[in-house]
C-alpha cells in the first residue's frame, strides 16, 4: 500500500486527531488519560457509558449511553469520532472489545487504543506463559480484518506505584513489611505510572496523522498504526525500588523481614495452583513473577527501543511515585478494588 501524505488530503482536511471517545473514563487508567487529554486542549472528549451508569465524568467530557446487547447504540455514539480509547475493568464480561471493535469499524473510526496497557505483544512466549496473548491477538486480528480502523497499543509493562503498592505484586509488601527476592532480586523490568501512561496516549493522539511528504521524518500516529508505543517511566528491580520505599517510609533493613524465591519455581507453582484451585490470587503471582524470570521479558527496550523521547515524556522521580504506593498501600486500595471471596 503507499505511503500517505498530508500533501495528498484534500483541501481543509484536518492532518490531526480531533474528537476521541473513551471506554472507562472513570477507571483505574482511563481518568488519567482522561485528565491527560484534557490538558492538551485540542480534543473533543466523549465518554462513552452503559447506559443507566452513574459515573459523571470531569467537566468538559461529553457522555454517550450505549447498550452492549444493542450493536446500533455503540455504532451511534462512535460515529464521527477520529479515534476510541478503550480501557476495562478486569471484571468486564468477555467479548466486549469485540463489541466496540466492530462498532468502531461501522463507525469508520479510523483509530483504535485497545485495551492493552502491559506486555510486549511481540514477545509471544512470554504472552502464552501469562495466558493472555490469544484473545488480545484475536481482537487486534479482528481490527486488521475489518480493514477500515488501525490499532496503537501502548506497551509500558505493570503500572508502577499500583503495582508496588498491592500485596507483593514486586515482592514488596509495605504495610506488613515483608519483602520475597525473586532470585536476587537484581532483575531489572520497565514500570510505568498512571500519569505517564496517560500522557503516553494523549501525546501519541496528539501527533500529526501523516506526514508532511516524502521529506518529513517526524514521528506521526500513521507510523504507530497496527503496532505498539513503547514507553516506560523506570527500568528497576526489586533492590532498587525497596530503596525508594526505605526511603520514603524512613525506614531499615532491620525493620523488615526478608525471604527469598527461585522466580521460576514460584511461577511454575502460582500457574499449577491457578489451574488446579481456580484461587484467583494465583494469577498476579503469576503473572508478576514471569517477568522477573532471567530471560528479559520486562525489558522490551532492548529490542523496540523506547519512546518516551519522541513523544516528549518528562522523566520522573521515582519516590514521588513510591510515596503514591505507600499511601495506597496502607489504605488497602487493592482489597478494596478486589475484595476476596
Amino acid at each position: 500500500m503507499a505511503k500517505k501524505y498530508a500533501s495528498q488530503l484534500p483541501s481543509g482536511s484536518m492532518n490531526r486527531i480531533q474528537k476521541v471517545a473513551i471506554v472507562g473514563a472513570g477507571g483505574q487508567v482511563g481518568k488519567f488519560i482522561v485528565e491527560a487529554l484534557l490538558a492538551k486542549g485540542t480534543f473533543s472528549i466523549t465518554a462513552i457509558s452503559r447506559e443507566g451508569s452513574s459515573n459523571t465524568p470531569p467537566a468538559g467530557v461529553n457522555v454517550a449511553s450505549i447498550e452492549y446487547e444493542d450493536h446500533k447504540t455503540i455504532v451511534a455514539a462512535l460515529r464521527g469520532h477520529d479515534a476510541l480509547i478503550i480501557t476495562m475493568s478486569v471484571s468486564a464480561p468477555a467479548g466486549q472489545q469485540e463489541k466496540l471493535i466492530r462498532a468502531a469499524a461501522e463507525a469508520e473510526v479510523p483509530f483504535i487504543v485497545p485495551d492493552h496497557y502491559g506486555s510486549d505483544l511481540t514477545n509471544q512466549q512470554a504472552g502464552d506463559d501469562i495466558l493472555i496473548a490469544a484473545p488480545k491477538k484475536k481482537d487486534l486480528a479482528l481490527v486488521e480484518s475489518l480493514g477500515v480502523s488501525s490499532w496503537v497499543a501502548i506497551t509500558c509493562s505493570f503500572w508502577y506505584e499500583y503495582s508496588l503498592g498491592a500485596p507483593g505484586f514486586y515482592g514488596i509488601d509495605i504495610k506488613s513489611r515483608r519483602v520475597t527476592w525473586f532470585d536476587d532480586g537484581q532483575q531489572r523490568l520497565h514500570t510505568t505510572t498512571w500519569p505517564q501512561v496517560g500522557r503516553t496516549v494523549a501525546e501519541t493522539l496528539s501527533l500529526p496523522v501523516y506526514p508532511k511528504d516524502s521529506a518529513d521524518s517526524s514521528a506521526t500516529l500513521s507510523n504507530y498504526a497496527n503496532s505498539s508505543v513503547y514507553v516506560s517511566s523506570f527500568t528497576a528491580n526489586q533492590r532498587e525500588m525497596f530503596d525508594s520505599v526505605k526511603r520514603v517510609t524512613k525506614t531499615s533493613d532491620s525493620d523488615w523481614k526478608f525471604n527469598s524465591e527461585p522466580a521460576k519455581k514460584r511461577f511454575v507453582e502460582a500457574k499449577k495452583e491457578l489451574f488446579s484451585t481456580g484461587n484467583r490470587s494465583a494469577f498476579p503471582r503469576m503473572l508478576y513473577t514471569r517477568f522477573f524470570t532471567d530471560d528479559g521479558a520486562g525489558l522490551y527496550e532492548d529490542k523496540h527501543g523506547l519512546d518516551n523521547e519522541k513523544l516528549g515524556l518528562p522523566k520522573e522521580d521515582i519516590d514521588e511515585y513510591t510515596k503514591k504506593a505507600v499511601e495506597l498501600a496502607e489504605s488497602d486500595y487493592y482489597a478494596k478494588m478486589f475484595p476476596p471471596g
